[in-house]
């Protein structure tokens, strides 16, 4: 069964980068648009951003923020610099069954795991 596996985050302090990775297993996501959520207890998951199938159009809700991927690789990235304590949250990356993004979380029908990303002040 297919499945998304993002990776990439961690603890870092305010001001620093990350690149987050979502790599698809046994599921081909190139003709998928794809996007980045985020959530934090008790709060709704919020979307950050999203890429067309092609990469041709970006949907990017904070700045700071690189959304990209390579289709040949089956990897979708998300760049994130100048962190700041409340973009502390776990990130899911997420596949779209359709080639242009959307920013409304129901749209998407494979997530992964999440992974956690810790920004201290």
């Amino acid at each position: 069964q297919g499945q998304l596996v993002e990776s990439g985050g961690g603890l870092v302090q305010a001001g620093g980068s990350l690149r987050l990775t979502c790599a698809a297993s046994g599921l081909d996501i190139s003709d998928n648009a794809m996007a980045w959520f985020r959530q934090v207890p008790g709060k709704e998951r919020e979307f950050v951003a999203a890429i067309s199938w092609s990469g041709g159009i970006t949907d990017v809700y904070y700045s700071g923020f690189t959304v990209s991927r390579d289709n040949a690789k089956n990897t979708v990235y998300l760049q994130i610099n100048s962190l700041k304590p409340e973009d502390t949250a776990t990130y899911y990356c997420a596949r779209r069954p359709a080639v242009i993004p959307s920013r409304r979380a129901d749209l998407y029908d494979v997530w992964g795991q999440g992974t956690q990303v810790t920004v201290s002040p």
